[in-house]
């Protein structure tokens, strides 16, 4: 691997300049739970998709009690499927499985699905809401609230890079059985749609990635949670608001090689790290910084010809040809219904004995 070979002080000299506009929060630690790097990890943010981390979290909660199993169908409903994208594609009245609702909610960032799994734990989102504000009360994630399953604009959907923390690590431990749903490189939906990779792009280019969670709306940034197994040590980044992927990847990446070349202390650890900071009364809100015309021409400038983000760190390489994609189906997908003006031509094509009609009436 490139990063292998790095001078010592090349480290330092990314820091400065993978280091975003605006000052990303991050925070670094082991699965012991100690703290490896931090800086304004008790700032106010708006969380984002990583929000979609409590959703599976009381959805693996519920697999543990055996209220649900993965086999259980996942209806979505019409309120489900009228949120913002991004979307799984399928239409409202489609069926699937739990474990199929899991891997598009956390692989494709799916709100949809976020959705439809809160309501078939919980039977509304309000109730599920309510239950992602109790977890994280009872995990001690005293600088987080959420309001949605999905982590759809909300200023009362608003975390920080600590909790984040303490939200990764408990999967990590409650639910070793389920870590591989933030570990897979890619979805395939079949029917001729395009396959569609892991948001996380460490997967498959960092050396040990092994999940966990981007997340972006125009007032956080670019989020990203990543986590890292090598020599059986796990490490785990949070990076909140960057200016862009290649920038959030980059820095995670850096923050994980650091890790594992740290011990930590026992004396300094998620429970014993003190907030610090102003500790905001309002989420930071970046929208007029990152979704403006000339943020936006910049960052097409780090992507390639198709539209994927361009990476010139040296801790991101591709490690070898990525495994193939995890196939996705719907046990039940309705039909599209036809427009007024073509329904009403088939009817009259059925009436005169057209291959419409034989096609209706089958």
């Amino acid at each position: 691997m490139r990063h292998k070979a790095l001078p010592f002080f090349l480290p330092f000299l990314l820091v400065l300049c993978l280091r975003p506009a605006a000052a990303a929060p991050y925070i670094t630690i082991d699965i012991n739970g100690r703290v490896l790097a931090h800086r304004q990890a008790f700032d106010r943010w708006y969380p984002a998709s990583l929000t979609k981390m409590m959703t599976a979290y009381i959805a693996f909660q519920a697999l543990e009690a055996g209220a649900i199993s993965l086999q259980t169908p996942i209806h979505l409903s019409a309120r489900a499927a009228q949120v913002a994208p991004s979307r799984s594609g399928w239409r409202a009245g489609s069926t699937l499985t739990l474990d199929t609702a899991l891997t598009v909610m956390l692989v494709k960032s799916a709100n949809d699905m976020a959705n439809a799994v809160g309501e078939a734990v919980k039977g509304s989102q309000a109730a599920f809401v309510a239950e992602m504000n109790a977890q994280a009360q009872r995990l001690g994630m005293d600088g987080t609230h959420f309001a949605n399953p999905s982590g759809l604009p909300d200023e009362q959907n608003y975390s920080n890079a600590r909790d984040m923390a303490v939200l990764a690590l408990q999967l990590r431990r409650s639910f070793p059985q389920y870590a591989h749903y933030f570990d897979i490189p890619a979805i395939d939906f079949g029917k001729g749609r395009r396959v569609q990779p892991n948001s996380n792009n460490l997967i498959g280019r960092y050396d040990g990635a092994d999940g966990m969670k981007t997340g972006f709306i125009c007032a956080s940034g670019f989020n990203l949670v990543a986590s890292a197994t090598r020599g059986g040590r796990t490490i785990i980044a949070v990076v909140l608001g960057a200016d862009r992927i290649d920038i959030r990847e980059d820095l995670a990446a850096q923050l994980l090689s650091q890790g594992f070349r740290r011990a930590g202390s026992a004396r300094v650890t998620l429970a014993t790290l003190r907030p610090y900071g102003d500790n905001q009364t309002q989420a930071v809100n970046l929208r007029g910084q990152i979704c403006n015309a000339a943020a936006s021409r910049q960052r097409m400038q780090y992507r390639d010809d198709k539209g994927r983000p361009i990476f010139n760190s040296p801790f991101i390489d591709m490690l070898s040809e990525a495994p193939p994609a995890v196939e996705v189906r719907p046990l039940y997908e309705p039909r599209p219904q036809p427009a007024a003006g073509k329904k009403a031509h088939n009817s009259r094509k059925a009436a005169a004995g057209g291959k419409s009609g034989a096609r209706t009436a089958g």
